[in-house]
């Protein structure tokens, strides 16, 4: 899992989500050196924070952490993590990425994950990575499954008063790391560039993220997740157990004002899945869907559907118009139901934005690739080779070609690997490892 300055790889992976991990242990396994790049300080990308996936209802991590683990200990991959992608270019040797990597202010070789440095540290600030709603130290390891587990110092709140410094049993802190450009050459890419939500903010008829209680759907699935913030579904502004809950789709996509116009796909069921969560935590609580249509296009997904509404979930064909705050913490809804209800409102405890899915990866000035209409990179060959993009010699893997959900991705992520392989085969002229077995039969 080293990682050196200047080296030499026959791929590299851009991203280490899921798309990414399966890429690089699928080249890996057929012998290619591969190196991984990762912006985060953990590989794992999305996933890695989900609870459950859908239609199985299987535990995300259970998914994820053997793929991340099988990546971090395999020969032939090297990790690169808190790495900020500067170039990606075409080269006579193949492709060459540029890259910083921002300092941990640790010395990563001697941090052993004790995180005597985070238990001593007297700074608490709010955790992106629990959703904003409980805190975490200055310097911390990012969550408990992260790999490495190696810690990372956030400068932007540290006090320097030394606590950490004083009882790394390693003397691994080093306040004075500085960033440090990178260089990888590569004859092949694969982009694994993942995806963002579009803002809560971007939204003002919902509130623009003033209104308590509104939250956004990666934020419910670490109130649904058994390590999150509270262990349990509770409302964040007060800690009351909600009793009414709301999902309002199409929050932040099929929307040309907000730039999203397109439909983000695995919004829907992700919606299904935290509501049949929600219905198991809470047996006794009214959860209603806001929809404008359901799409259940993948396999058992219609049925996933039809459980939901059989367990007692309320759909409700509407558009809803706005959020504003009511009495008691209480969000009110104003939508106008298309069954013949007209304008109506309703309160509830908590309402879940399901926002837009945006690409995690902007590639102008930094990549020549060529881009769709929606911003995602774009694939020559939709039908037949969905991984192949207009850089030859650079594939493209999972959500950075188009929103999908993880079935989706994992499949084409195998299948940007096949490519890789087939492209690395036809420059050499021979598979990896077939120059030893050929001597062993002669």
């Amino acid at each position: 899992m080293d990682s050196s300055k200047n080296a030499v790889f026959d791929a590299v992976v851009i991203g280490g989500g899921i798309a990414g991990l399966q890429s690089a242990l699928d080249l890996a396994g057929q012998g290619y050196k591969t190196a991984v790049v990762e912006k985060d300080a953990s590989i794992g990308g999305k996933m890695i924070r989900l609870s459950k996936v859908f239609p199985t209802l299987d535990c995300a991590s259970c998914i994820t952490t053997p793929k991340m683990a099988a990546a971090a200990h395999h020969d032939n991959i090297t990790l690169y993590t808190c790495c900020d992608v500067q170039r990606v270019e075409k080269n006579a040797a193949g492709v060459s990425v540029s890259m910083i990597q921002r300092p941990r202010y640790v010395d990563i070789d001697k941090c052993i994950g004790c995180r005597k440095c985070e238990y001593n540290c007297p700074v608490l600030v709010p955790d992106a990575e629990q959703g904003g709603f409980s805190g975490r130290k200055a310097i911390r390891i990012p969550f408990s499954n992260a790999i490495p587990q190696k810690a990372l110092l956030d400068v932007e709140h540290c006090m320097l008063c030394g606590k950490c410094a004083d009882v790394c049993p390693t003397k691994a802190i080093r306040y004075d790391q500085k960033p440090e450009p990178l260089a990888i050459q590569a004859k092949t890419a694969i982009l694994a560039t993942g995806y963002e939500l579009s803002s809560v903010t971007g939204k003002p008829q919902y509130g623009n993220g003033d209104i308590p209680n509104v939250i956004d759907s990666l934020q419910m699935e670490r109130l649904l997740a058994p390590h999150g913030p509270y262990g349990r579904v509770l409302r964040p502004s007060d800690g009351m157990i909600p009793d009414s809950i709301a999902y309002v789709q199409c929050a932040g996509s099929r929307d040309a004002s907000m730039g999203v116009p397109y439909c983000s796909r695995f919004c829907c069921m992700y919606a299904v899945k935290q509501a049949m969560l929600l219905s198991g935590s809470l047996p006794l609580a009214d959860i209603t869907i806001y929809y404008m249509d359901i799409r259940a296009f993948g396999k058992n997904y219609e049925q996933f559907y039809q459980n939901a509404k059989a367990m007692g979930i309320e759909f409700v064909k509407a558009k809803v118009a706005s959020l504003d705050a009511g009495q008691g913490g209480a969000v009110t809804v104003r939508y106008e139901d298309q069954t013949g209800e007209g304008a109506t409102s309703r309160d509830h405890d908590l309402v879940v934005l399901s926002m837009g899915v945006l690409p995690g990866f902007a590639p102008g000035g930094v990549c020549p690739v060529g881009l769709g209409p929606d911003g995602f990179i774009q694939s020559v060959l939709p039908k037949m080779s969905p991984a192949v993009t207009d850089m030859d010699g650079v594939f493209v893997a999972g959500v950075a070609a188009g929103p999908k959900d993880i079935v989706d991705t994992i499949t084409e992520a195998g299948a940007a690997a096949m490519e890789a392989a087939k492209y690395l085969t036809a420059l050499s002229g021979k598979a990896p490892g077939a120059a030893n077995k050929e001597s062993a039969h002669e």
